[in-house]
This record gives structure tokens, C-alpha cells and sequence, in this order.
């Protein structure tokens, strides 16, 4: 799946919506890309180093919507 959005906010929001999505139908590699995400919190600073990283990755791309 490919999200569009003008903001790095708007496509987190669509992201988190559609994890929530994907989690209650107990899709297995969404679980598991969860489980990772999970792991990754677990660093003081792992969360906000990867949302940092995607922002820039967003902002990177030419046409953004």
C-alpha cells in the first residue's frame, strides 16, 4: 500500500490509522512490523531517531502528493 499526503503528518496519520486497521484483522506481517516497532521503543531515543529518519525520507520526495 502507498499513502499520499502534502505533510509527514498527514501520511503518519494514515500510517497509525491503517496499522490500527491491519491489527484488527490480526494481518501477520503488519503484526510483525509492530512487534519490531515495540522493540524499537524500548531505546530512549530509538522512536524519536526512526520518526526523524521517515520525516526526512518524506521531505526528500519530489512530489509529495
Amino acid at each position: 500500500m502507498e499513502f499520499h499526503a502534502n505533510t509527514f503528518e498527514e501520511i503518519a496519520q494514515m500510517s497509525q490509522k491503517h496499522g490500527k486497521e491491519m491489527f484488527q484483522k490480526g494481518d501477520k506481517a503488519h503484526l510483525q512490523a509492530m512487534s519490531k516497532m515495540r522493540d524499537l521503543m524500548q531505546s530512549e531515543d530509538g522512536t524519536a531517531k526512526w520518526m526523524e529518519s521517515k520525516r526526512k525520507e518524506f521531505e526528500a520526495k519530489p512530489n509529495k502528493k
